[in-house]
Protein backbone atom coordinates (compact mmCIF):
# COMPACT_ATOMS: atom_id res chain seq x y z
CA UNK A 1 0.00 0.00 0.00
CA UNK A 2 1.38 3.48 -1.28
CA UNK A 3 0.35 5.76 1.60
CA UNK A 4 -0.38 9.49 0.99
CA UNK A 5 0.71 12.36 3.06
CA UNK A 6 -2.65 12.82 4.73
CA UNK A 7 -2.99 9.08 5.15
CA UNK A 8 0.49 9.34 7.19
CA UNK A 9 -0.49 12.21 9.26
CA UNK A 10 -4.52 10.43 9.98
CA UNK A 11 -1.98 6.90 11.01
CA UNK A 12 0.33 8.51 12.76
CA UNK A 13 -2.36 10.52 15.08
CA UNK A 14 -3.92 7.20 15.60
CA UNK A 15 -0.58 5.29 17.15
CA UNK A 16 -0.71 8.45 19.29
CA UNK A 17 -3.92 7.86 20.45
CA UNK A 18 -3.18 4.01 21.04
CA UNK A 19 -0.36 5.21 23.17
CA UNK A 20 -0.05 6.69 26.98
CA UNK A 21 2.24 9.45 25.65
CA UNK A 22 2.47 12.69 27.18
CA UNK A 23 4.32 14.46 24.93
CA UNK A 24 3.77 18.84 25.06
CA UNK A 25 5.89 20.32 23.03
CA UNK A 26 8.70 19.41 20.75
CA UNK A 27 11.50 22.02 19.14
CA UNK A 28 13.26 20.16 15.32
CA UNK A 29 15.86 22.10 14.00
CA UNK A 30 14.99 20.13 10.72
CA UNK A 31 11.63 21.18 11.50
CA UNK A 32 12.84 24.56 12.05
CA UNK A 33 10.19 25.11 14.88
CA UNK A 34 7.99 23.74 17.37
CA UNK A 35 5.19 21.36 17.25
CA UNK A 36 2.61 20.52 19.98
CA UNK A 37 0.79 17.95 18.21
CA UNK A 38 2.30 14.28 18.77
CA UNK A 39 1.78 12.93 16.06
CA UNK A 40 4.37 15.86 14.68
CA UNK A 41 7.22 14.89 17.58
CA UNK A 42 9.42 12.67 14.93
CA UNK A 43 13.09 12.74 13.71
CA UNK A 44 13.68 11.32 9.97
CA UNK A 45 14.55 7.97 9.66
CA UNK A 46 18.24 8.24 8.44
CA UNK A 47 19.10 10.65 11.25
CA UNK A 48 22.49 9.38 12.08
CA UNK A 49 20.91 9.23 15.86
CA UNK A 50 18.51 6.70 14.82
CA UNK A 51 20.38 3.72 13.01
CA UNK A 52 23.57 4.69 14.37
CA UNK A 53 23.25 5.83 17.86
CA UNK A 54 25.50 9.18 17.32
CA UNK A 55 23.67 11.80 19.56
CA UNK A 56 23.86 12.83 22.94
CA UNK A 57 20.92 14.11 24.83
CA UNK A 58 20.63 15.22 28.42
CA UNK A 59 17.48 16.48 30.34
CA UNK A 60 16.42 18.90 32.62
CA UNK A 61 13.76 19.10 35.66
CA UNK A 62 10.44 21.80 35.30
CA UNK A 63 9.01 22.66 38.73
CA UNK A 64 6.56 25.25 38.81
CA UNK A 65 7.13 27.25 35.72
CA UNK A 66 10.76 27.14 36.59
CA UNK A 67 13.82 25.07 34.97
CA UNK A 68 16.01 23.29 37.64
CA UNK A 69 19.64 23.56 37.30
CA UNK A 70 19.78 23.82 33.23
CA UNK A 71 23.35 25.12 33.11
CA UNK A 72 25.28 22.29 34.97
CA UNK A 73 23.34 19.51 32.39
CA UNK A 74 24.02 22.03 29.75
CA UNK A 75 28.00 21.41 30.95
CA UNK A 76 28.28 17.50 30.61
CA UNK A 77 25.91 18.36 27.09
CA UNK A 78 29.02 19.96 25.82
CA UNK A 79 31.47 18.02 26.84
CA UNK A 80 29.06 14.68 25.52
CA UNK A 81 28.77 16.51 22.10
CA UNK A 82 32.33 17.26 22.10
CA UNK A 83 33.26 13.96 22.94
CA UNK A 84 30.87 12.72 20.42
CA UNK A 85 31.91 14.99 17.52
CA UNK A 86 29.17 16.71 16.91
CA UNK A 87 28.30 19.99 15.91
CA UNK A 88 26.19 22.05 18.35
CA UNK A 89 24.57 25.47 18.43
CA UNK A 90 25.88 28.08 20.76
CA UNK A 91 25.13 27.48 23.87
CA UNK A 92 22.93 30.71 24.25
CA UNK A 93 20.68 29.84 21.49
CA UNK A 94 20.35 26.15 23.00
CA UNK A 95 19.43 27.99 26.30
CA UNK A 96 17.11 29.97 24.16
CA UNK A 97 15.58 26.99 22.54
CA UNK A 98 15.00 24.96 25.65
CA UNK A 99 13.00 28.04 27.31
CA UNK A 100 10.78 29.18 24.54
CA UNK A 101 10.26 25.15 24.30
CA UNK A 102 9.18 24.77 27.78
CA UNK A 103 6.86 28.01 27.25
CA UNK A 104 5.08 26.54 24.02
CA UNK A 105 4.39 23.47 26.03
CA UNK A 106 2.27 25.55 28.36
CA UNK A 107 3.29 23.09 31.37
CA UNK A 108 4.82 24.08 34.58
CA UNK A 109 5.96 20.88 35.82
CA UNK A 110 7.61 17.62 34.45
CA UNK A 111 11.00 17.17 32.13
CA UNK A 112 12.85 18.94 29.01
CA UNK A 113 14.82 16.42 26.91
CA UNK A 114 17.13 17.47 24.67
CA UNK A 115 19.57 15.86 21.78
CA UNK A 116 22.16 16.38 19.47
CA UNK A 117 23.01 14.65 16.32
CA UNK A 118 25.01 14.62 13.72
CA UNK A 119 22.48 14.51 11.15
CA UNK A 120 20.55 13.05 8.46
CA UNK A 121 21.67 12.11 4.75
CA UNK A 122 22.58 8.25 4.36
CA UNK A 123 23.01 5.24 6.19
CA UNK A 124 26.56 5.02 6.61
CA UNK A 125 28.54 4.34 8.92
CA UNK A 126 29.83 8.09 9.33
CA UNK A 127 28.13 10.91 9.14
CA UNK A 128 26.84 12.30 5.32
CA UNK A 129 28.75 14.38 3.64
CA UNK A 130 27.33 18.09 4.20
CA UNK A 131 24.77 16.74 7.16
CA UNK A 132 22.76 18.98 9.09
CA UNK A 133 23.56 18.71 12.49
CA UNK A 134 20.04 18.35 14.10
CA UNK A 135 18.68 19.75 17.19
CA UNK A 136 15.85 18.60 19.35
CA UNK A 137 13.97 19.20 22.76
CA UNK A 138 10.87 17.67 24.25
CA UNK A 139 8.91 18.53 27.39
CA UNK A 140 7.25 15.89 28.37
CA UNK A 141 5.57 14.62 31.82
CA UNK A 142 8.84 12.82 32.72
CA UNK A 143 9.56 9.27 33.81
CA UNK A 144 7.92 8.40 37.06
CA UNK A 145 8.40 5.46 39.57
CA UNK A 146 5.88 3.78 41.99
CA UNK A 147 5.26 5.71 45.45
CA UNK A 148 6.73 2.07 46.96
CA UNK A 149 9.79 2.86 45.61
CA UNK A 150 10.23 5.17 48.60
CA UNK A 151 8.13 3.66 51.35
CA UNK A 152 9.53 0.39 50.91
CA UNK A 153 12.65 0.73 48.96
CA UNK A 154 13.77 -1.16 46.13
CA UNK A 155 15.06 -4.68 45.36
CA UNK A 156 18.36 -4.54 43.14
CA UNK A 157 20.70 -7.17 41.52
CA UNK A 158 24.17 -7.25 40.00
CA UNK A 159 23.72 -7.42 36.44
CA UNK A 160 25.59 -10.21 34.05
CA UNK A 161 25.88 -7.47 31.57
CA UNK A 162 29.33 -5.54 31.98
CA UNK A 163 29.84 -1.95 32.80
CA UNK A 164 30.60 0.43 30.06
CA UNK A 165 34.31 1.40 29.25
CA UNK A 166 35.03 4.57 30.68
CA UNK A 167 35.12 6.88 27.33
CA UNK A 168 31.43 5.33 26.92
CA UNK A 169 29.97 5.69 30.42
CA UNK A 170 31.33 9.33 30.74
CA UNK A 171 29.41 10.24 27.43
CA UNK A 172 25.71 10.35 27.91
CA UNK A 173 24.80 9.60 24.69
CA UNK A 174 21.63 7.76 23.06
CA UNK A 175 23.59 4.09 23.06
CA UNK A 176 21.81 3.11 26.10
CA UNK A 177 21.32 -1.02 24.95
CA UNK A 178 23.51 -1.86 28.29
CA UNK A 179 21.53 0.07 30.79
CA UNK A 180 18.01 -1.29 28.78
CA UNK A 181 19.22 -5.10 28.86
CA UNK A 182 20.48 -4.40 32.67
CA UNK A 183 17.11 -3.00 33.90
CA UNK A 184 15.10 -5.77 31.40
CA UNK A 185 17.00 -8.49 33.39
CA UNK A 186 16.45 -7.22 36.84
CA UNK A 187 12.49 -6.99 36.19
CA UNK A 188 12.28 -10.75 34.38
CA UNK A 189 13.60 -11.88 37.81
CA UNK A 190 10.95 -10.05 39.83
CA UNK A 191 13.06 -6.62 40.87
CA UNK A 192 13.10 -3.53 40.49
CA UNK A 193 16.90 -2.63 38.62
CA UNK A 194 20.18 -3.55 38.30
CA UNK A 195 23.97 -2.24 39.45
CA UNK A 196 26.89 -2.40 37.03
CA UNK A 197 30.20 -3.63 39.09
CA UNK A 198 33.54 -2.72 37.10
CA UNK A 199 36.45 -5.78 36.58
CA UNK A 200 37.98 -4.27 39.64
CA UNK A 201 35.01 -4.92 41.81
CA UNK A 202 34.18 -1.25 42.41
CA UNK A 203 30.91 -0.09 42.53
CA UNK A 204 29.80 1.42 39.24
CA UNK A 205 25.83 2.57 38.65
CA UNK A 206 22.75 1.28 38.13
CA UNK A 207 20.81 1.81 34.51
CA UNK A 208 19.89 5.60 34.75
CA UNK A 209 21.05 6.40 38.33
CA UNK A 210 23.73 6.75 40.58
CA UNK A 211 24.28 4.64 43.57
CA UNK A 212 25.77 6.17 47.00
CA UNK A 213 25.82 4.42 50.46
CA UNK A 214 25.83 5.41 54.21
CA UNK A 215 28.88 3.29 55.70
CA UNK A 216 28.58 2.24 59.52
CA UNK A 217 30.67 4.88 60.72
CA UNK A 218 27.99 7.33 59.17
CA UNK A 219 29.91 8.42 55.74
CA UNK A 220 28.12 9.17 52.97
CA UNK A 221 29.94 7.30 50.28
CA UNK A 222 29.57 7.78 46.12
CA UNK A 223 31.50 6.11 43.32
CA UNK A 224 34.42 8.42 41.71
CA UNK A 225 33.13 9.61 38.04
CA UNK A 226 35.55 8.62 35.98
CA UNK A 227 33.86 5.18 35.10
CA UNK A 228 30.58 6.12 35.26
CA UNK A 229 28.42 9.21 34.04
CA UNK A 230 28.86 12.39 36.59
CA UNK A 231 24.96 12.68 37.66
CA UNK A 232 24.36 16.35 37.67
CA UNK A 233 21.43 15.55 40.34
CA UNK A 234 24.31 13.91 42.75
CA UNK A 235 26.71 16.20 41.74
CA UNK A 236 24.43 18.54 43.56
CA UNK A 237 22.95 15.94 46.47
CA UNK A 238 26.63 15.67 47.45
CA UNK A 239 26.98 19.31 47.97
CA UNK A 240 23.51 19.41 49.95
CA UNK A 241 24.97 16.41 51.62
CA UNK A 242 27.09 18.40 53.92
CA UNK A 243 24.45 19.76 55.69
CA UNK A 244 23.34 16.34 56.84
CA UNK A 245 26.79 16.55 59.10
CA UNK A 246 25.64 19.29 61.24
CA UNK A 247 22.51 17.63 61.92
CA UNK A 248 24.55 14.42 62.80
CA UNK A 249 23.00 12.08 60.14
CA UNK A 250 26.24 11.64 58.57
CA UNK A 251 29.88 12.11 59.84
CA UNK A 252 31.33 12.67 56.27
CA UNK A 253 31.03 13.17 52.76
CA UNK A 254 33.38 11.42 50.22
CA UNK A 255 33.51 10.32 46.50
CA UNK A 256 35.59 7.25 46.14
CA UNK A 257 36.11 3.84 45.09
CA UNK A 258 33.83 1.49 46.67
CA UNK A 259 34.65 -2.20 46.82
CA UNK A 260 31.44 -4.49 46.33
CA UNK A 261 32.30 -5.85 50.06
CA UNK A 262 32.22 -2.58 51.74
CA UNK A 263 29.16 -1.25 49.56
CA UNK A 264 27.41 -4.68 50.87
CA UNK A 265 28.21 -3.50 55.02
CA UNK A 266 26.30 -0.47 54.23
CA UNK A 267 23.63 0.57 57.02
CA UNK A 268 21.98 2.37 53.35
CA UNK A 269 22.21 2.11 49.76
CA UNK A 270 19.87 4.52 48.08
CA UNK A 271 19.68 5.64 44.09
CA UNK A 272 20.22 9.26 42.75
CA UNK A 273 18.82 10.50 39.72
CA UNK A 274 17.15 13.37 38.10
CA UNK A 275 13.71 12.23 37.97
CA UNK A 276 14.32 9.01 41.11
CA UNK A 277 15.80 11.83 42.52
CA UNK A 278 16.57 9.58 45.71
CA UNK A 279 15.54 6.19 46.28
CA UNK A 280 16.40 4.02 48.88
CA UNK A 281 17.30 0.22 47.86
CA UNK A 282 16.91 -2.50 51.02
CA UNK A 283 17.50 -5.74 49.42
CA UNK A 284 20.57 -6.24 46.90
CA UNK A 285 21.19 -9.55 45.14
CA UNK A 286 18.50 -11.49 47.67
CA UNK A 287 20.22 -9.75 51.31
CA UNK A 288 19.01 -6.64 53.03
CA UNK A 289 21.12 -3.42 53.30
CA UNK A 290 21.15 -2.29 56.98
CA UNK A 291 18.27 -3.33 58.77
CA UNK A 292 15.95 -4.01 55.21
CA UNK A 293 14.07 -0.86 55.64
CA UNK A 294 14.29 2.84 54.49
CA UNK A 295 17.07 4.73 56.06
CA UNK A 296 17.11 8.66 58.08
CA UNK A 297 19.70 9.89 55.16
CA UNK A 298 18.16 8.80 51.72
CA UNK A 299 14.53 10.74 53.21
CA UNK A 300 16.38 13.83 54.39
CA UNK A 301 18.54 13.78 51.17
CA UNK A 302 15.53 13.77 49.30
CA UNK A 303 13.86 16.45 51.11
CA UNK A 304 16.82 18.39 50.59
CA UNK A 305 16.93 18.19 46.96
CA UNK A 306 13.14 18.74 46.01
CA UNK A 307 13.71 22.25 48.67
CA UNK A 308 16.66 22.94 46.39
CA UNK A 309 14.82 22.38 43.27
CA UNK A 310 11.52 25.12 44.54
CA UNK A 311 14.22 27.32 46.27
CA UNK A 312 17.67 28.10 44.90
CA UNK A 313 16.94 30.92 43.24
CA UNK A 314 20.72 30.51 41.30
CA UNK A 315 19.32 27.10 39.62
CA UNK A 316 16.56 28.12 38.77
CA UNK A 317 15.00 29.70 35.26
CA UNK A 318 11.58 31.58 35.05
CA UNK A 319 9.56 30.47 31.82
CA UNK A 320 8.09 33.34 30.36
CA UNK A 321 4.61 31.54 29.62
Amino acid sequence: MILKPDDVLERLRALRSRQPVRYWAFYSSQLGGIVTDPALMVIVFDDHMVHRGHGVFDTAALVEGKIYDLESHLDRFVRSARTSKLEIPAREAMRDIIVRSTAASGQRDGSIRYWATSGPGSLGLTPAKGAEPGFFVMVFAGLSYPETWYTQGLRVMTTTYPIKPPLYAVTKSTNYLPNVLMQMEAQERGLDNGVFVDEAGHVGESSNMNVAFVTEDGTLKHPTFDHILSGCTSLRLLELATALTTRKLLRDVRVCEIPVAEARAAREMMLFGSSVKVAPVVEWDGKPIGDGTPGPVARALRELLEQDMRTARDRLIDVPY
